[in-house]
């Protein structure tokens, strides 16, 4: 029989569950689907041109962009809410480290506004609003990028947790950990200049352990430790 804590704990982990689930799917929206449509690589001619002709669609990306910012932040705090019971010091951590993941792409939200407003704007010398799009195209770039640090980082704590509570799987929790360390791991490499083919590869635990983590709080939520 399922006590009245148990409940409120299976409650809570439901509501994480929806929090992380909206926030990967504006952030497969927004940074996979849209974002690439308005911002080109290499291109800030195309990319001003995309602001300006394709509005509408750059609008998208910009709130889905908040959507992601809002969703993180509350996931973080709903499993600090989650965890905090018993794993304070770990829940804190996971918690703070999960609002640094939203300030970094608020940080991208913030530049994806600028650039519009650039390319809305009065002025007329056409190279200036180029070389303007062109810094905050490179600022949106490496908020994700840089940004990989803390979407590790606060995967540690989250595996740590799961790992010892057992009130999940516990490969669950070792695949995240795995994850957290192929961010951290890929972030490096990127920036320290090194070309390696399989670096994309080293988030796919993350995206695993990350979908697998929503799929068990929707649909189990927490299980009491004798059950595991």
């Amino acid at each position: 029989m399922v006590n009245t804590e148990q409940k409120q704990l299976i409650k809570t982990a439901r509501i994480t569950g929806v929090w992380y689930l909206i926030m990967a799917i504006s952030g497969i929206l927004g940074f996979i689907v849209f974002h690439f449509q308005i911002f080109v690589s290499g291109n800030p001619e195309q990319t001003l041109t995309n602001l300006v002709e394709l509005e509408s669609t750059a609008r998208i990306r910009l709130l889905l962009e908040f959507a992601i910012v809002i969703s993180q932040a509350l996931t973080a705090v709903w499993f600090f809410k989650l965890f905090k019971g018993d794993y304070e010091w770990e829940a804190w951590t996971l918690g703070i480290w999960g609002i640094v993941n939203a300030l970094a792409i608020m940080i991208s939200a913030i530049s994806i506004a600028s650039a519009m407003g650039i390319a809305n704007s009065d002025i007329s010398a056409i190279q200036d609003k180029v070389l303007l799009i062109q810094v905050f195209q490179n600022i949106i770039s490496n908020a994700w990028g840089i940004g990989g640090l803390f979407f590790g980082l606060w995967l540690f704590p989250m595996g740590y947790m799961v790992i010892k509570s057992k009130r999940m799987p516990v490969w669950l929790g070792r695949v995240i950990i795995l994850g957290g360390i192929g961010y951290l791991v890929s972030t490096v490499i990127r920036y320290a200049g090194i070309d390696l083919s399989f670096n994309s590869f080293l988030t796919l635990p993350a995206t695993i352990g990350e979908f697998w983590m929503i799929g068990y709080l929707l649909i189990f939520g927490i299980r009491p430790i004798k059950d595991w």
